[in-house]
């Protein structure tokens, strides 16, 4: 028995599939099989029906399988525990990030943690919250940053910030003439959303629910339900509409005349929790804890602690 063997096990029970297991093994099919097989005849067991499609386990075989992922993962403690005890940050780390927040919250950080740390690869993916719960999982990814809470058993969620809403109003709007928005002139009904599968969607559609009045709005002559924020925005600056916006996404506005389009909140105001995630407390911890120092680093302080204030979640 070899961890070659047992990580071949484990990549059929996470792909459900030989020649896609053996094509992220970076091996060819028969070599897994070949591989598979002999630690089947070595065992006595059969760990796969290879009658099913999808490949499935066995009774046994799930038990095999499970115990393989706890050698697997003491196997690379070792190695963490000898990289904890260099003064340097090396290896490789695969980081998820939702949409809503990759393209505002990278660049204010990724600059000053690559030079600080020349000797690591990170690698980043931008992906929707499903998605990083998935690649979690099957260890495609080592963390992912993502809005929280999310209540997986499996899934740790440390803190990293909180992020305020704001409004984003145009001119033809009923909301325009309005200095700061109360949540309860919110509605479903004359926002612009993005379109399903975005968790900030799911953000929006709750504060509309738990605060706004429907009887404020009416319905908008056409939908639309955007792919990226960038788009909402580009309706609203095109006198279309309103949308609802985070804190880190105004970055870009400062200095120029589309400033005049936000409009704060009074209290209550909404915020989305901001999580780092990931399965196993000791794995690359080192590496997560730098580049959560360093993400923390780049947002207001006000912000690190829980507001008083309602938080979406």
């Amino acid at each position: 028995m070899t961890n070659v063997q047992l990580n071949y096990i484990v990549a059929v029970d996470n792909y459900k599939n030989f020649a896609l297991a053996a094509e992220k093994c970076f091996v060819t099919q028969p070599t897994l099989s070949m591989q598979i097989q002999k630690l089947e005849e070595e065992l006595g067991v059969l760990i796969f029906d290879r009658s099913k499609q999808p490949a499935k386990a066995t009774q046994l075989g799930r038990k095999i399988i499970d115990q393989a992922k706890t050698v697997l993962d003491e196997t690379t403690r070792i190695n963490e525990i000898i990289n904890e005890e260099s003064s340097e940050i090396t290896g490789t780390f695969t980081l998820g990030v939702i949409p809503t927040i990759a393209p505002n919250l990278l660049p204010l950080f990724i600059e000053n943690f690559v030079k600080k740390n020349k000797k690591l690869e990170l690698v980043i993916e931008e992906l929707q919250t499903d998605q990083i719960i998935k690649k979690l999982r099957i260890d495609e990814i080592d963390a992912g940053i993502l809005m929280t809470p999310l209540k997986k058993k499996d899934i740790i969620e440390e803190v990293l910030f909180y992020e305020p809403f704001v409004g984003y109003v145009s001119k033809s709007h009923r909301l325009w003439k309005t200095k700061k928005i109360n949540a309860e002139d919110l509605s479903c009904k004359d926002l612009f959303l993005l379109k399903e599968g975005h968790c900030f969607r799911d953000n929006v559609i709750q504060i509309c629910d738990q605060y706004g009045r429907e009887e404020n709005s009416k319905k908008l002559q056409f939908n639309f339900e955007g792919g990226s924020l960038e788009t909402l925005r580009k309706m609203v600056e095109n006198n279309f509409g309103m949308t609802l916006l985070p804190y880190l996404s105004l970055k870009d506005l400062k200095n120029s005349e589309k400033v005049k389009l936000i409009r704060k909140f009074e209290e209550p105001i909404p915020f989305r929790e901001i999580s780092m995630v990931f399965r196993r407390v000791h794995m690359k911890k080192k590496i997560r804890s730098a580049l959560a120092e360093e993400i923390k680093s780049v947002i207001p302080k006000k912000y690190h602690t829980r507001p008083a204030s309602f938080v979406v979640g």
